[in-house]
C-alpha cells in the first residue's frame, strides 16, 4: 500500500476516499471497479460480453426454471 495526495473540489472528498477504501480491498470487486474507471476515464468503448458475463454472476445459474408457454391459437379479431 501506498500513500499519495491528490487534489480535487472538496465536494469529491468522499467519493475519492471511498473509491481509495473499496480500490485497497484488493478483491474480484476492486478489480471490475479499477477496470470500469480506467475505462471511463480513458473514455474506451465498453468492452463486449458484459451482458453475457452479468447473466453468469446471477444468483439464478444452475436453477432449473421451467419458462416454457402455452401455445394458443390467439382470438379472433374483425377488423
Amino acid at each position: 500500500m501506498v500513500r499519495f495526495e491528490v487534489l480535487g473540489r472538496s465536494i469529491d472528498r468522499d467519493l475519492i476516499r471511498t473509491l481509495a477504501r473499496r480500490m485497497a480491498q484488493d478483491d474480484s470487486e476492486a478489480d471490475r471497479l479499477r477496470s470500469e474507471v480506467s475505462r471511463t476515464v480513458a473514455g474506451e468503448p465498453a468492452r463486449r460480453g458484459g451482458v453475457l458475463a452479468a447473466l453468469r454472476r446471477s444468483p439464478l445459474v444452475g436453477v432449473e426454471l421451467d419458462l416454457t408457454r402455452d401455445k394458443t391459437a390467439g382470438r379472433d379479431v374483425e377488423l
